[in-house]
């Protein structure tokens, strides 16, 4: 025990985050030591890092975690199993990098099956503590995101912006696959999914086939067409905004969540913006357009449907009680819905779970 404290407790390797605009802030590496480059952005999440890490809708991202302790409890011993069963969001850790405040050596949760870094290092992906979040949050709300990295001595890096890639294409399935049973059958377009979609949709007795981002669906049989979340601008993934528009065309009820949500607003004919720093955590509370029913819901996600640009027979659904961003829009006709934050929840409020109720209700 001794020996391993002594081991634990040694002087780890330093790092820096660099921003775009100049700034540097030195921290102290418990990751992997690789440079590298992304977006740099924040969540205001309290709990959940191995679920947030491994949401496929960060890639590309250097993500900063603003609560103040990291690493406690651990990686759950479930995260060297694969798909479904690990009970986390995708079968990898998907971010580019992370950056905390305070990480904490030393772990202790009866179902831990290792330490938050030498799972990062398994993976390959660099992470810094010892940085003040607050202030470097603080400068994110004021300049907005931007493009970062993570260097270590003699490992340069170029800066990337990931929003001019097409990610979609990188983290979603690479084939069909079929999940659970039921009568009805929920084609699931695949941008970058939640496990915990599949999970919510199994345990309310359909069966779900999982396609990917550029699959033919007009090739397949379902009842339902459910665009998931993903990562980066909404406008890069067009072959997929083509399918829901057919799907609409042809009376198939359709739902939306997270990227999903956006597509879906392409799709009709509305426009798409970024924000200046985005929605990422497990609090923001949302008001349903027309009535005093609000939730508290997670979210993450860098871009925005444009309010002002939805046609003739469609309406905004859900608005952000923040900043009055879209979060939600449906048809008139209620078949076709979509929302900006996550139903699934995991971690995080389950406010809005009865969603999957009422979409499966339209089949």
């Amino acid at each position: 025990m001794a020996k391993s404290q002594i081991k634990r407790t040694s002087p780890s390797p330093q790092g820096r985050l660099i921003l775009q605009d100049g700034s540097v802030y030195p921290g102290v590496s418990f990751g992997a030591m690789q440079s590298v480059a992304g977006e740099a952005v924040f969540n205001t999440g309290m709990v959940g890092y191995p679920e947030t890490l491994t949401d496929p809708s960060y890639s590309g991202q250097i993500l900063v975690l603003t609560y103040p302790l990291i690493g406690n409890y651990g990686v759950p011993a479930s995260a060297a199993k694969s798909s479904l069963e690990s009970l986390l969001e995708s079968e990898k850790v998907q971010i580019s990098g992370l950056v905390v405040a305070d990480y904490s050596v030393f772990h202790s949760h009866w179902n831990a099956g290792k330490s938050l870094g030498e799972w990062l290092a398994e993976n390959n992906i660099p992470a810094l503590t010892g940085i003040d979040t607050r202030t470097l949050t603080k400068k994110m709300r004021e300049k907005g995101t931007m493009p970062g990295k993570i260097e270590f001595d003699d490992m340069p890096v170029d800066f990337y912006d990931p929003n001019l890639d097409n990610l979609v294409s990188g983290v979603s399935t690479p084939a069909p696959s079929r999940y659970g049973e039921g009568k009805k059958r929920v084609c699931l377009i695949d941008c970058g999914c939640k496990h915990n979609i599949i999970r919510n949709l199994v345990k309310r007795g359909v069966e779900v086939l999982r396609v990917p981002w550029d699959h033919d669906i007009g090739q397949e049989d379902f009842d339902g067409l459910l665009i998931s979340n993903g990562p980066g601008d909404p406008k890069m993934c067009r072959y997929t905004i083509l399918q829901i528009r057919q799907a609409i065309s042809q009376d198939i009820p359709v739902f939306g969540i997270c990227l999903g949500h956006q597509l879906m607003a392409l799709a009709t004919g509305a426009n798409t913006y970024k924000l200046k720093y985005g929605h990422r955590g497990q609090n923001q509370p949302v008001r349903e357009a027309g009535s005093n029913r609000c939730l508290v819901t997670s979210q993450n996600h860098g871009f925005a449907v444009d309010n002002s640009t939805l046609p003739d027979g469609w309406e905004p659904w859900f608005i952000n009680l923040n900043d009055g961003t879209n979060e939600g829009i449906r048809h008139v006709s209620g078949r076709f819905r979509s929302v900006q934050f996550h139903p699934e929840a995991s971690p995080g409020p389950v406010d809005a779970g009865y969603l999957f109720d009422e979409f499966l209700e339209k089949l």
